[in-house]
């Protein structure tokens, strides 16, 4: 059973998360864990969820302890300093879960940590979004996990029981690299056309030129897809236009939201690993190529490499 969680990243999902799992399991058992100069500006911080203020436990990587439940939930640019901060949280029998956006992260983890630790995962249908201190939802969606590549049966059971307990919507996925796939094909149209137009989810279903450039990043995805041996379809791309509707259509998705508060974006993560699979299969994926080459022209103007 897990008793004990620590999360690296305390962005909309961090927090998020970090809520029911602290209402879940006490204050001392999930506990925020970041280098020592983040944990100096933040732990005086006054956060709210929803309008209610919320006490996150922090801790300071040097003095984390290993965690029966290490959650990565970082964005990708994000990814190798995370690992350095959780080393400290992960011991031989920690399992790991990656809610980070993209098809790559949790092979990049298994690769530093071990496969069999990691529990895969795909957090969708939510439509959080963290300004400042304050995160807002409407929808928390659902985590969905499963295993493979050498995964335990007994850590995925032990992550089903504590997002239950945690009153977080789960389901397990019999082929979970299939949802993978599924929620980067949501990623790769809804994230960087809502960057590129600087839009939201309404205005991804109703702004007309943004809602073509949505959708048609998504078909480029299920070409790839069917290369890789991923059998994505139509009904599929329906099913997450759908998903995108059903949310509050004045909120936005992650890239959105970085562009907004002038942070580094998952561009890399979408499009970009996108474009590397399409020209293994002498694929084109032009839209995918605008979307590239506009998020980081954005992305330039207030970051300084």
């Amino acid at each position: 059973m897990i008793k004990s969680v620590n999360i690296i990243g305390l962005g909309a999902l961090g927090m998020l998360y970090g809520r029911n799992l602290t209402r879940a399991l006490g204050y001392d058992n999930v506990c925020f864990v970041m280098n020592r100069d983040r944990l100096e500006r933040n732990r005086d911080l006054k956060y709210t969820v929803n309008g209610e203020e919320f006490r996150f436990h922090m801790v300071a990587v040097d003095e984390a302890e290993e965690a029966d439940l290490c959650i990565v939930a970082v964005k990708y640019p994000g990814l190798e300093s995370a690992m350095k901060d959780m080393e400290s949280s992960v011991g031989d029998k920690t399992v790991i879960m990656s809610v980070l956006n993209g098809i790559s992260s949790e092979e990049i983890l298994a690769e530093r940590f071990g496969a069999q630790k990691l529990v895969y995962t795909v957090a969708q249908g939510m439509d959080a979004a963290r300004f400042g201190e304050s995160l807002s939802f409407s929808k928390s969606g659902e985590l969905h996990v499963g295993i493979c590549n050498g995964g335990k049966k007994e850590n995925l059971d032990a992550v089903l029981d504590v997002l239950k307990r945690a009153e977080l919507a789960c389901v397990a996925e019999d082929d979970i690299i299939y949802r993978i796939w599924g929620k980067f094909m949501l990623n790769v149209g809804a994230n960087q056309t809502s960057m590129v137009y600087g839009t939201t989810y309404g205005g991804l279903i109703n702004d007309e030129e943004a809602n073509y450039i949505f959708i048609s990043a998504m078909r480029e995805v299920i070409a790839v897809a069917h290369a890789e041996g991923i059998e994505l379809t139509e009904d599929d791309l329906n099913m997450y236009v759908d998903l995108t509707a059903s949310l509050k259509p004045d909120l936005m998705p992650s890239m959105a939201q970085d562009r907004i508060n002038r942070k580094p974006c998952e561009v890399d993560a979408f499009s970009g690993v996108l474009i590397t699979l399409a020209e293994k299969h002498g694929l084109l994926v032009p839209v995918n190529r605008y979307l590239n080459r506009r998020a980081k022209e954005i992305e330039a103007e207030y970051i300084k490499k």
